[in-house]
């Protein structure tokens, strides 16, 4: 405890000179809650909003670190930059948050998840995290929240723009893009390299059999997108966005493997995506889209290949904006997925297909506010989901609303579960994991002070889990309750933000706490500008976690952790900026996986040239 208590004194003393990411301001128009556009302050669901300026500010590399200063985020990662990470929102898996890039799935339909940890943000504009259930707008896998990636676009005039730095562990970074726009049509294409020597991503003092070289990582992106106005109210739009991770791991010895043995994986993941954008009345909009999203990985023992998957996400989608009066629209939309594997793994299935169809309406009625979404999705192989949610929101003042909703959501068996070798203990007769949510919040925002809570209660039910034969069942039910408090606010030239996640994500089948998900975790971020200059910090807190033991597989405790950042960035004229950024201050030993390094004191220091 006096341990805790220096920090945070440590923290309070050095971050009013220092300057976080600052949260999107709330007249932001967003997308992601509802599926339209609609203002930040009129959304009901509990939304953060990273914008360029929090991910210029922030001075991170990776998506995965600006999204460690989310409420309700929890990020795990098996050592350093690259290695194999996930991310819980809200107590819930990893497999129940819906990564969308553009709006097209990206993650691996045999997994279930996405590989966030190779997607850099050099390539990213604006990151949406919504938490909460909604499958009724999005389907599969929407259980514990969204997070929507927004890749660059071209505005104002064409120009170039670039950066490069280099910090601790050889890390070194480049990117750079040309954008812009004309009268009639915009254009972004960016490229970015970052490579790092890393840290070896076993702790060999707990997991001597794990080898102890440096585990690297080599990550290369290219972005490209057009936008062209045909017409008024009319245009076409193409994007491109591929991302390739090479990164090297370890294998603790507990699985057969030799202190020599050399392992890395090569991750390629790439969307690519047409649409066509029509306003064919006055009060009609209309939005037609091809994607696809891949996500093709392959593994390497001692420099030969031993394993590849490459997994298809197909979307075809037609969605319909209709505004019925002032302050009423409806959203109506059908979508096809086809979902394919290939690999040399023998799969009993290899493809699938999901026809969906969904209905939203949002609406003002004086202080009122309504949302209600209903979604049916098709699967070829387990049949019919239905997903509903319906929202309110109560404004008794100008700056203070109560919002209350409930709804459902499901996530589908993955090709894994479904359909891999039955030594893998797949089973063709699994149904799909259902949950039932219900939330209650308060929000207040005036004069630049926004400060929000929400109580959420999730249910999960045939949650998928092994049986004592190591086969694949509909077994367990997961009870998540808790709560999330929020402020961000402005002092002039100082901004703060803060939040305080308080859960218990419980598998009420074994009343056991779900795996490297704390009880309460925290973060604390404070901005200052002084003339060119801004200088800020991050305090980032979690509790004592579970997790298995790497070399027993026991149940053990992961101890609790802080950890402080530093940013500084100086503008040395009006497109050229130096910034620096100090992760783990104090140089803390903690784990967020057991038997996994994390980094300890790290430097970064970076120029940026930004017409």
């Amino acid at each position: 405890m006096k341990q805790k208590f220096i920090t945070v004194a440590l923290f309070g003393a050095i971050t009013l000179p220092f300057a976080a990411h600052a949260e999107a301001p709330m007249e932001m128009i967003i997308v992601t809650p509802t599926r339209m556009e609609q203002p930040l302050n009129e959304t009901l669901a509990d939304t953060t909003v990273l914008d360029e300026q929090a991910i210029r500010q922030s001075g991170a590399s990776d998506v995965q670190t600006l999204l460690r200063n989310v409420a309700g985020v929890e990020i795990y990662q098996s050592g350093g930059l690259g290695n194999q990470s996930s991310t819980f929102m809200r107590g819930t898996n990893s497999s129940h948050v819906l990564v969308l890039l553009d709006g097209v799935r990206i993650s691996s339909a045999t997994a279930g998840t996405t590989a966030l940890e190779h997607i850099m943000l050099d390539s990213i504009e604006r990151i949406e995290v919504v938490r909460g259930n909604v499958s009724s707008l999005y389907g599969s896998e929407a259980i514990g929240g969204v997070i929507q990636l927004f890749t660059r676009r071209g505005r104002g005039t064409p120009d170039f723009s670039a950066s490069a730095g280099i910090g601790s562990h050889g890390t070194k970074r480049l990117a750079a893009g040309y954008s812009g726009s004309t009268e009639a049509t915009s254009f972004s294409v960016n490229a970015g390299k970052v490579t790092s020597n890393g840290v070896s991503a076993i702790n060999t003092d707990i997991a001597p059999t794990a080898n102890p070289d440096n585990d690297g990582y080599d990550n290369t992106t290219f972005n490209a997108q057009v936008q062209h106005a045909i017409s008024a109210g009319h245009k076409l739009s193409a994007s491109f966005f591929s991302t390739r991770g090479d990164s090297s791991y370890d294998v603790s010895g507990a699985w057969g493997n030799a202190p020599t043995d050399l392992h890395h994986a090569v991750a390629n993941i790439r969307k690519i995506s047409v649409a066509s954008d029509n306003r064919l009345t006055d009060t009609w909009q209309s939005h037609l889209s091809w994607a696809q999203g891949m996500d093709d990985s392959k593994g390497y023992l001692n420099g030969a290949e031993s394993s590849h998957i490459n997994t298809n996400n197909k979307q075809l989608v037609w969605q319909n904006e209709v505004r019925l009066a002032d302050k009423q629209r409806v959203n109506l939309a059908v979508e096809r997925l086809e979902q394919s594997v290939d690999s040399n793994t023998l799969y009993a299935q290899t493809a699938r297909s999901v026809n969906s169809m969904l209905g939203g309406y949002v609406a003002e009625y004086g202080t009122q506010q309504v949302q209600l979404n209903l979604r049916q999705d098709h699967y070829s192989d387990f049949g019919v989901t239905n997903t509903g949610l319906i929202g309110y929101g109560l404004s008794f003042t100008d700056s203070l609303r109560a919002t209350v909703s409930i709804s459902s959501a499901f996530k589908a068996p993955t090709f894994n579960d479904l359909y891999a070798p039955a030594a893998w203990g797949s089973n063709p007769a699994l149904r799909p994991e259902r949950s039932n949510s219900k939330e209650v919040g308060l929000r207040y925002v005036s004069g630049g002070q926004q400060l929000h809570a929400t109580y959420f209660d999730n249910r999960i039910t045939d949650l998928i889990a092994a049986d004592s034969t190591w086969t694949l069942q509909n077994l367990n039910s997961v009870h998540i309750n808790g709560a999330e408090l929020g402020y961000s606010g402005e002092f002039g030239n100082t901004s703060a933000q803060a939040s305080l996640t308080l859960q218990n994500p419980r598998d009420v089948s074994n009343d056991q706490v779900l795996l490297r998900r704390a009880k309460s975790f925290a973060n604390l971020g404070v901005a200052h500008r002084i003339g060119k200059s801004t200088v800020g910090g991050e305090w980032q807190h979690s509790s004592a976690r579970t997790d298995y033991d790497i070399n027993t597989f026991a149940r053990t405790s992961l101890a609790a952790y802080d950890v402080v950042n530093v940013t500084a960035r100086y503008e040395l004229n009006k497109v050229l900026e130096f910034s620096a950024r100090v992760d783990n201050l104090f140089n803390r030993d903690y784990m967020l996986a057991h038997g996994y390094n994390t980094l300890g004191r790290t430097l970064f220091v970076g120029l940026n040239y930004q017409p």
